[in-house]
This record gives C-alpha cells, sequence and structure tokens, in this order.
C-alpha cells in the first residue's frame, strides 16, 4: 500500500531540531493549512487544519536551518490520524505528517507571502528521510513592465479566446 498527502501552509512554530540516541537528526514543527468554508447561511468562514510535522536526516538539519515560524511550506509526506482523549474528557484527534519533501514557499525573510514563489527544496532520497537538493536560491527580481508582450516581459502574450471556441 502505498499514501501521499500534499499541504501547503505556514509554520505555527520554530522548528525544533533534536538527535535521537543513535545520533539521527528529527526536526519537528507544525503547519497550519487554511482555507474558507461556506456556511448553510451563504457567509463564508476561515477553517484551519493543523499538521505535526516530522522530518529526519539531511532533510531535518535543513528544516531547521531555513524554516522559522509564520514561513510558508508545501510538504509531502506520509500522514497519520490518531484519536485521544484531552485532559478535560473532550476527544480529541491529531493529524501526524512525516515529510518526504519540503518546498520552501516565498521569501527568506519569515514574511508570510499570498502566493507561492520559489525557494529551496529537499526531497526524499530513500526509506527514512531527506536528501537536500538545491541550495536555497531568491526569484530573480521582474522587470518592471511584465504585462504580457511588453517589452522585458517572460514569453508571448496568451491566445485570444472566443466564446464561440470554448467546448462547453
Amino acid at each position: 500500500m502505498w499514501q501521499k498527502i500534499t499541504i501547503v501552509g505556514n509554520l505555527g512554530s520554530d522548528p525544533d531540531m533534536r538527535y535521537t540516541p543513535s545520533g539521527v537528526p528529527v526536526t519537528s514543527f507544525s503547519v497550519a493549512v487554511n482555507r474558507k468554508v461556506k456556511l448553510q447561511d451563504g457567509s463564508l468562514q476561515d477553517k484551519t487544519t493543523w499538521f505535526r510535522v516530522t522530518a529526519w536526516r539531511q532533510l531535518a538539519e535543513t528544516c531547521s536551518q531555513y524554516l522559522s515560524k509564520g514561513r510558508m511550506v508545501l510538504i509531502e509526506g506520509e500522514v497519520e490520524a490518531s484519536a485521544y482523549m484531552a485532559q478535560d474528557g473532550t476527544p480529541r484527534a491529531s493529524l501526524e505528517l512525516t515529510a518526504r519533501d519540503v518546498r520552501f514557499l516565498g521569501n527568506r525573510t519569515d514574511a508570510p507571502v499570498a502566493g507561492a514563489g520559489t525557494g529551496a527544496s529537499a526531497a526524499s532520497a530513500g526509506s527514512g528521510g531527506g536528501a537536500y537538493n538545491a541550495a536555497p536560491q531568491r526569484a530573480a527580481p521582474r522587470p518592471a513592465s511584465t504585462a504580457p508582450g511588453a517589452p522585458g516581459s517572460f514569453g508571448p502574450p496568451p491566445p485570444e479566446i472566443h466564446d464561440e471556441e470554448i467546448p462547453f
């Protein structure tokens, strides 16, 4: 059997790196994934799902070095859900994500960015952890004029699409 989950969210805490007794690095942190839910009355409500993320080996060291609270990340890995009883007697659930790939989104100044940007990437290697693939990079500055077809823009302007060309 095989499973894979991909989440995009913001770190809710600074990464906490520690070592196993055998010297294997492991880093833990929380990630909040936000979405809007439409209620019965038609209004929108923000809903946040929290994941507890664990990274191992080189991936753990990379996450500890470059991530901090508020930073936007894309994480791929395996999820495990567990239920437990809180101290006050209420039933609770926890989502634990073992990271296999972590992509740093936004900028390195730790300010959350609304859209995905470029950043460092760490990818899995083998069954137990990750190997760091790329050094952190900054996005190349875009020219002041980036309108499609404008001098200095990236690529040709998109083709015009007319209503009669839409197949539905």
